[in-house]
């Protein structure tokens, strides 16, 4: 496990002043990034959802444009994320009997990584289920927001344990993926 005193935050100066990390020396490599998440409703929102019955219209539809297009747009949201050319975009649902399961996929060759364009993609396809589904459930709870696997890049393969611990595991140990 790391503790916190393990941790070097790379977005600090010597100061501990923000700043945007340089990312110029770097090679360009494929990176890959998953998030998931999942919006809690009541079945009677599913059920409207599934047969296409929300009043703003195909919930699904709208959620996947808003979550790619958000996937371009993080930088300009999270301020000292890096703009980077994203190269594809994937996101997909699984609707239960009270849920959303939204999973997002984003790739680039790009100097850094993508998992803030995944994770901020994932909460904004999230988001969007919310915004349409309001008037008829506003009890809807969005939870569950991670990352799930992250590969490219010096630091390797990041793949989320399966159990509810969060504990990280390396490519090729065995570990649940």
């Amino acid at each position: 496990m790391t503790h916190m005193s393990d941790l070097s935050f790379t977005h600090l100066d010597p100061l501990g002043r923000a700043r945007m990390v340089d990312v110029t020396p770097k090679e360009p490599t494929h990176r890959r990034a998953v998030a998931r998440c999942k919006v809690n409703m009541l079945p009677e929102t599913t059920a409207a959802i599934v047969n296409r019955e929300v009043k703003k219209g195909d919930v699904l539809s709208v959620a996947r444009v808003a979550g790619i297009q958000a996937a371009k747009r993080t930088s300009d949201m999270i301020p000292l994320c890096h703009p980077l050319l994203v190269g594809a975009v994937s996101v997909n649902f699984e609707v239960g009997d009270d849920f959303v399961a939204i999973e997002v996929h984003v790739d680039t060759v790009d100097r850094t990584g993508v998992e803030m364009e995944a994770l901020h993609a994932c909460s904004t396809a999230a988001l969007t289920v919310y915004d349409m589904c309001k008037s008829a459930d506003r009890g809807m709870v969005i939870g569950e927001l991670a990352l799930w696997e992250k590969t490219g890049g010096r630091s390797g393969v990041y793949r989320r344990a399966d159990g509810a611990d969060g504990a990280e595991s390396a490519a090729g140990d065995g570990a649940a993926t």
